[in-house]
């Protein structure tokens, strides 16, 4: 195997660099500018309150909107991100260090000098430079963690368009690539749909910016989430009707219980007494949820995550394992986190949290885990 094509391949070039911040130049530029509903975040850990404009389905079908006349002016080519896709990979990876190192350094300072928005500093380099050291770090009034997913759910997107042109220009178009397209379009519009519920999400709310995150956000989401899209861009698969028809229950069951247990989550946030399935809600120590998918598991909306993720695999047939990395590791990735998530929550909630773990024994996967 000649080793100096893919490596040459993976070296970033001026172009990749000015795609990538043209990209970021747009969402920071449009997204202050367009309108959108604005929602008030959740009493975070040092006691600030930000407030989100969250106008990212709009943002993203501008931004579709214009790349396509892009396009057809010749301004830009609809397989610029498949062809350029290790250069874009080795670029985004590299503003994610310099990123992490510049958040480290002010956080560092911040902390040295006092600052009211408390950065936690443990002493440990490697530890402080990966788990962060500011819980929610602002940029020309930006806050960086909700921009950052917001990058990478787009930038998802953008990547999976680009291989799905890049199929039609060679003729390879299939029923596996429309299936995969459509789930994770699906996927992807929900969430700009949705978008403010990320607003009191664990990562927002209580998870320091650090390389962990801002890997996570610009190159994990983006690039690994695409796996399948750029597999089924060089092999063919056929699928049967019935491997169709299952393909599309695991995605609607995994749909209907991630956006519900995340709405139910979210919605009791905002009204404590609002009704679930039609019922008053049972609520622990006036502060636990244990109606609806939150009394079904302790984190029912991870096992939505993991039926979606599966789903968009299940479109490339059971040949080869490299279209199931995401699954896999969303697997490992998110029984790490649960595990993080009891610990937390038993110290800050105590007696309150035993109590929630004898009424709703099972973690994720109801009479299995």
């Amino acid at each position: 195997m000649d080793l100096a094509i893919p490596l040459h391949a993976f070296i970033p070039s001026l172009n990749s660099v000015a795609v990538l911040m043209t990209y970021f130049l747009y969402l920071a530029t449009a997204g202050s500018i367009l309108p959108g509903k604005v929602v008030k975040g959740v009493v975070l850990q040092d006691g600030t309150r930000l407030r989100y404009r969250c106008n990212g389905l709009l943002l993203l079908v501008l931004l579709v909107a214009l790349l396509g006349i892009g396009a057809q002016m010749d301004f830009v080519s609809p397989t610029v991100i498949s062809d350029r896709g290790f250069e874009l990979l080795s670029t985004t990876l590299m503003f994610g260090f310099l990123v992490t190192w510049v958040l480290f350094v002010t956080g560092c300072r911040s902390h040295n000098q006092g600052s009211s928005l408390k950065p936690h500093v443990t002493g440990n380099l490697l530890h402080d430079w990966w788990f962060g050291i500011q819980l929610n770090p602002q940029f020309m009034g930006i806050d960086l963690k909700f921009f950052f997913v917001r990058a990478g759910m787009m930038g998802w997107l953008l990547i999976n368009l680009s291989v799905l042109a890049k199929s039609f220009q060679n003729g390879t178009l299939s029923q596996s690539m429309i299936l995969y397209q459509l789930f994770c379009g699906l996927y992807i519009l929900d969430y700009f749909v949705h978008e403010e519920y990320m607003t009191s999400t664990w990562d927002i709310i209580a998870e320091r910016l650090g390389f962990m995150l801002v890997f996570g956000d610009l190159v994990w989401i983006p690039f690994t989430f695409s796996i399948q899209g750029w597999w089924l861009l060089h092999n063919k698969v056929e699928l049967t009707t019935a491997a169709v028809v299952a393909n599309c229950l695991v995605f609607l069951i995994g749909y209907l219980v991630f956006r519900g247990a995340n709405r139910q989550k979210h919605i009791f946030k905002k009204n404590p007494k609002a009704h679930i399935w039609g019922k008053p809600p049972k609520v622990i120590g006036g502060k636990l949820l244990a109606s609806g998918y939150w009394g079904v598991a302790r984190h029912c909306n991870y096992l939505g995550d993991l039926l979606l993720a599966l789903s968009f695999s299940l479109p490339c047939g059971i040949s080869s394992p490299v279209p199931y990395f995401y699954p896999i590791y969303l697997l490992i990735l998110l029984i790490w986190r649960e595990r993080r998530d009891e610990v937390r929550c038993a110290e800050k909630y105590r007696e309150i949290w035993a109590e929630y773990c004898r009424l709703v024994p099972w973690r994720i996967l109801p009479y299995a885990y």
